[in-house]
């Protein structure tokens, strides 16, 4: 009795085995989010869906997303990457620059790794070489250093004589590049550079004030998620003090910027997003090429330029991809 006891369950047990398999087989892949802001206040995640939904995947259907939050701590980073990892994540998107790519590597050498930094990706040591990344990291740069430099250009041409150029700062971010960056620009167009460190949104009111402080005086914003994701409350700040500032690539007809120029942050999400989805097709990441923006674009605020009381040059309004009036 019990030897037929047993191999009626043997049997059971075997017939078991290749439904398990087709429910481990079929279970939905999950991918990782590792971002430095809060839940509540990402305006990135939707673009990250879009382009997920662009090659086939739509969260809940196909695919789960485990989302850590560092909530304006990077020094969370790589607890938050060890936990994606624990999670069985198949893919790990690390889109708060250098700092969440390196607690991503770091927490796993297997695990592929989609970033998306403001710098450059090789003297970051994210990888080798921007046409055939090493290994299981690849992704998105928006090769801020040069775009900053033509902002400054951009201000140095509407700013009176002798007006100072200031730049914010995020110091939560590697930002020797960015400043070096801004102090040579500084040089060649014959203008103090003031720097103002801006660690979190928190920090908005203390720094747009000592912006204001210095007067005369443009205001460069640089392509940081910190700036993007707060865009709107910085924006206001900047407006009630009447500063002339270049953003990101913005809505400056909704934020009374004076001009934007640089490639569209959403979109680098929105492509991380599509990286996601290839690796999880059965791309390899390091066949994956870094991307870096096709299209960078030039928009002026005729209406805003008017309440500042500054004159632009009928150049510069040739060059501008849009102008508002």
């Amino acid at each position: 009795m019990q030897r037929r006891k047993f191999i009626s369950l043997l049997g059971s047990a075997a017939a078991a085995w290749p439904l398990a398999a087709r429910a481990q087989q079929g279970a939905m892949p999950k991918a990782g989010w590792l971002s430095s802001a809060s839940p509540e206040n990402s305006v990135a995640v939707p673009f990250f869906k879009q382009g997920l939904a662009d090659v086939g995947y739509v969260e809940g259907r196909n695919i789960l997303i485990e989302y850590a939050w560092a909530r304006g701590h990077p020094e969370l980073f790589p607890s938050l990457a060890a936990g994606l990892v624990r999670a069985n994540v198949a893919v790990i998107a690390a889109v708060s620059g250098a700092p969440a790519a390196r607690a991503a590597m770091a927490a796993s050498s297997t695990i592929p790794i989609v970033f998306i930094t403001p710098g450059d990706p090789v003297q970051q040591g994210l990888v080798n070489s921007l046409n055939r990344p090493d290994a299981n990291v690849t992704g998105l740069t928006m090769m801020n250093t040069l775009l900053t430099a033509k902002q400054m250009e951009l201000m140095n041409e509407v700013l009176p004589a002798g007006a100072a150029i200031a730049i914010l700062s995020d110091p939560n971010i590697e930002n020797e590049e960015l400043e070096s960056t801004a102090r040579l620009a500084g040089q060649k167009v014959g203008r103090r550079i003031v720097i103002i460190p801006t660690a979190s949104e928190n920090d908005f009111e203390t720094a747009i004030a000592a912006v204001s402080k210095e007067g005369s005086v443009g205001l460069v914003v640089p392509d940081r998620p910190l700036f993007t994701i707060y865009h709107n409350q910085l924006a206001a700040l900047i407006a009630r003090d009447s500063i002339p500032a270049i953003f990101p690539p913005a809505d400056l007809s909704a934020s009374g910027g004076l001009m934007s120029y640089g490639a569209s942050t959403f979109d680098m999400f929105r492509r991380a997003g599509v990286f996601v989805g290839k690796i999880l097709r059965g791309a390899k990441p390091a066949e994956i090429p870094v991307e870096q923006p096709t299209r960078i674009t030039l928009k002026v605020n005729l209406k805003a330029a008017k309440a500042l009381r500054l004159t632009l040059p009928p150049a510069l309004l040739v060059r501008a991809d849009e102008v508002i009036e």
